[in-house]
């Protein structure tokens, strides 16, 4: 069966939300609604023609977060994520959570059947410790191949990273130059090939 593409929504200067494909002004209830039913859309300003998906998609997680018991972001979460920005493991951020929360939906229906099937108090903490555990694993691993942007919690350069055995890698206390700007996207989409073999294991 082939994949259907995305439908086409544009935003106006009223903020109204009009479905193309229904010919009919919709909500962010109705759009989070389509997202839970596995329909894509995209989102385009009427006026400007831009692809605003990403900031409506951000909407309709707040308008779920401000609903009484809703809360899926833990505070702390949401503490570390805005530290990410503008530090330079920001490259790392979107394509670690992209691994967690894919692995979370492909083991979705395993844990339903695990919290149903257990018994004692709180059956799912075991399985979701194992998830955090093996993505913490996952993270630092790319953490340590990545070794040029680590950082200590100070903010210096780390001097030693262990990733892999016992002997210490040397990191570059100075920022790379401008002209190392290639050879850095090419170690992080080294590294990059390298998260997606550890994700398959």
């Amino acid at each position: 069966m082939a994949k259907k593409d995305p439908v086409t929504i544009k935003k106006y200067a009223n903020r109204r939300l009009y479905n193309t494909g229904t010919s009919t002004y919709v909500t962010l209830e109705d759009l989070a609604s389509m997202v839970k039913a596995g329909d894509d859309f995209l989102v385009y300003d009427a006026k400007t023609g831009d692809d605003i998906t990403r900031s409506v998609l951000t909407q309709i997680i707040f308008e779920q977060e401000n609903k009484d018991g809703q809360n899926l972001l833990p505070v702390s979460f949401l503490r570390q994520l805005i530290r990410f920005y503008g530090d330079s493991m920001q490259l790392l951020v979107p394509r670690y959570l992209e691994l967690s929360i894919d692995t979370l939906s492909r083991e979705q229906d395993k844990l339903r059947n695990q919290l149903s099937s257990a018994l004692g108090v709180n059956p799912l903490v075991a399985p979701f410790e194992q998830h955090i555990r093996r993505n913490m694993d996952l993270f630092e691993k790319a953490f340590a191949m990545f070794s040029p942007f680590a950082r200590r919690e100070d903010g210096e350069p780390v001097t030693d990273v262990k990733p892999a055995g016992d002997t210490p890698v040397p990191v570059p206390a100075a920022a790379p130059a401008a002209g190392d700007l290639d050879e850095l996207k090419t170690q992080l989409a080294a590294m990059q090939k390298k998260i997606d073999s550890l994700s398959r294991k």
